[in-house]
């Protein structure tokens, strides 16, 4: 942030009003057509108003997926190409898949703030690692990021009722009762607006909802205006969906509605019991929806108060498809109160997904498809309020816009690094009518892959753990089909050949290659084979406990290596030998042989106990052993240390420690198939 301070200065003093305020909005997990304004049931009274005097966009693609998602919101380039590839749980060594923003990327808060905004963001981060989140290393956290006001969680999802967010780069102690998330959030940005000096500077702000995203968490008042709506059941409303989507002009008539899925039961075969059980799932669903509409008209209220409504750009949007993910348990009381963690299940999410098909993960519409409203009084035109964009965009194009109407420089260099240029065009020629002719956008996420090419797109879905197949095409004609019910890949073989070959030649461009259908908890548990040894996101990954009378802290001033090490210092010796201070646990798949070391230096000659021992209490340890420290410091290493398929724990026990400091550092975790 310090570097970007001079930048600040020199923009100072600019009249008011010469530049916009700009304000991003991101949903997390809805579907295509759950707002009203794009023909969903869904009470959304001020989102609607912001499209019928604003625009909306009729085809704008997100990434299938969170994480990707976000960065390339944020960046203005592909996910790829920032690291974030995948998701933020696992770092598999690869530079498109490292599980964090790089710095070879910019967000749009360091672009903007770099020419002068005042940069705010609420809500959910998402774009750095699990581990990094653990450790609060807050330079990965958007105030590390280019936002000088953060409040949420950097995590990507969050209990509704009982949440534990930050405030600026300090976590806060977890909420209580009276809270709830989705208010908080908006409370939050509406306030910033309400505050914010705009004599001074423009404001960008990024406000990105957690909702409607799992668990199913709602206030009672909420829930309660949709029940009686959901008895219908989802093949009447997906219907209803579609006949309102034809007659706004969303779709031309003659579209075809895709089939429920075959996954999903007709409504009408359900017990009354199951009814009940779905339709309170959709409530709370719609109830969270909702509460979203609520805040946006508290920012916008807010923005009119100040004055700032008509110079204001409010992009808003979602962050996938909907979400089929079967999460919670079956024939279980939905209610979407506290210490509940339900979803709503692939039978709602194929009608949020209308009239697509299927949903978040794939690069079919139903998953990559979006909403976009852009409402922005004094840019656009009156008298093309409330009509639609056809030209299709991507994420990217935000940064673009941004950069545009912020009057703000994209620069090749940041801090020392090298910056990747962006690869978004900016919307502002929609705002006015015209096109923006973006040509070829391409997508992958865990196999799935897509090109847009005017109105031709390319498909190749492999499933998730299944083998990557290069050649499972589907080609279709947009103009003529949206939602992709005509595969005509054996009828134009020259027209896949050269998509194709135009997707391989971006996969290599941007980092995509080796792509991987592993599942999620494969990659997952495959990751934490890889310890978090030298520190480098703090605490991340490991669990620490200790007696009363021991603290541990990262050491920064004198590490051992590199630049930081686990510090703990012992203020009393330790009364219970076998309680453990420091526990890494990973999974193995196979039998293997492990190597298990670490460096340490202490300001006297001590003592640790360190273990290699199966996760289940009770099982025979394959190391158990007293570890005398020198005051000098030194190295310890054990190896060829049989383990079989299972979890396991390498464990740091004080022991008889005296007391005194520790460093702790490049803890060895190496595995070998025997």
């Amino acid at each position: 942030m310090a570097l970007a301070l001079p930048f600040l200065s020199c923009t100072n003093g600019q009249a008011k009003g010469e530049r916009p305020n700009i304000i991003v909005i991101l949903t997390d997990d809805m579907g295509f057509s759950d707002l009203g304004c794009y023909g969903g049931e869904v009470m959304t009274p001020n989102i609607d108003n912001l499209a019928e005097n604003g625009l909306r966009w009729s085809q704008f693609y997100n990434n299938a997926r969170s994480c990707p998602s976000r960065a390339a919101l944020m960046t203005g380039l592909y996910p790829h190409q920032t690291g974030m590839g995948w998701m933020a749980c696992a770092d598999q060594g690869l530079p498109g898949y490292a599980g964090t923003l790089n710095n070879h990327c910019m967000t749009i808060a360091e672009v903007l703030g770099g020419s002068g905004y005042e940069t705010y963001m609420v809500g959910k981060w998402h774009l750095c690692s699990e581990r990094q989140c653990e450790g609060n290393v807050t330079e990965t956290w958007p105030t590390g990021r280019g936002f000088r006001h953060f409040y949420g969680h950097p995590e990507g999802a969050s209990d509704y009722f009982n949440a534990r967010l930050v405030n600026g780069d300090k976590r806060l102690p977890k909420t209580g009762d009276g809270f709830y998330l989705t208010d908080a959030i908006t409370d939050t940005a509406a306030s910033y607006v309400s505050r914010h000096n705009y004599d001074e500077k423009p404001l960008f702000l990024y406000l990105a909802f957690n909702a409607p995203h799992w668990p199913l968490h709602a206030l009672q008042k909420d829930i309660d205006k949709y029940v009686e709506r959901y008895k219908a059941g989802w093949d009447v409303l997906r219907d209803e969906r579609f006949k309102r989507q034809i007659a706004m002009g969303l779709f031309a008539e003659g579209t075809e509605l895709s089939d429920r899925d075959k996954k999903v039961p007709a409504w009408d075969s359900l017990t009354p019991a199951k009814q009940k059980e779905y339709t309170m799932r959709m409530a709370i669903y719609a109830a969270q929806i909702d509460a979203i509409d609520r805040g946006v008209g508290k920012v916008v209220e807010a923005l009119k108060k100040t004055g700032q409504f008509d110079n204001t750009v409010i992009m808003l949007m979602d962050d996938n498809g909907a979400c089929a993910e079967n999460l919670g348990k079956d024939n279980e009381e939905v209610t979407g109160q506290a210490g509940t963690w339900e979803s709503y299940r692939i039978n709602w999410a194929n009608l949020s997904s209308t009239p697509y098909r299927l949903y978040k993960h794939y690069t079919n519409e139903g998953g990559i498809a979006t909403p976009l409203i852009v409402s922005w009084p004094d840019g656009i035109a009156r008298k093309r309020n409330g009509s639609f964009v056809r030209d299709y965009g991507y994420f990217t194009d935000i940064m673009a816009t941004c950069v545009e109407v912020g009057k703000a420089t994209y620069p090749k260099t940041f801090n020392g690094n090298e910056i990747t240029p962006c690869e978004g065009t900016s919307l502002v020629p929609n705002f006015k009518g015209k096109t923006t002719d973006r040509g070829m956008t391409f997508w992958e996420h865990e196999g799935k892959m897509a090109v847009r090419d005017g109105n031709w797109k390319l498909v190749i879905i492999n499933e998730e753990g299944a083998p990557v197949d290069m050649t499972k095409y589907e080609l279709y004609d947009m103009s003529a089909d949206p939602t992709e019910l005509h595969n005509l890949a054996s009828k134009y073989p020259e027209k896949v050949k050269s998509m194709m070959g135009a997707w391989d030649k971006w996969a290599l461009r941007c980092n995509v290659y080796p792509v991987s259908t592993e599942r999620y908890g494969q990659r997952q548990q495959g990751y934490k084979r890889t310890i978090n040894g030298e520190f480098d996101d703090n605490f991340g990954g490991w669990d620490t406990s200790s007696e009363i009378g021991t603290r541990f802290s990262i050491e920064k001033a004198e590490p051992i290596s590199g630049k930081k090490s686990a510090r703990i210092d012992v203020i009393k010796k330790g009364s219970k030998p076998d309680a453990s201070i420091l526990e890494w646990t990973f999974p193995t798949v196979t039998p293997m042989t492990a190597t298990v070391g670490f460096t340490y230096k202490c300001d006297k000659a001590n003592s640790l106990w360190l273990s290699l021992r199966p996760f289940k209490a009770g099982d025979v340890p394959v190391l158990y052993k007293k570890v005398s420290l020198k005051a000098a410091g030194g190295k310890v290493l054990f190896e060829n240390l049989p383990i079989e398929k299972g979890r396991y724990q390498v464990k740091f026990y004080l022991g008889e420690s005296e007391p005194g400091r520790i460093l702790i550092d490049n803890v060895i975790l190496e595995l070998k198939e025997k």
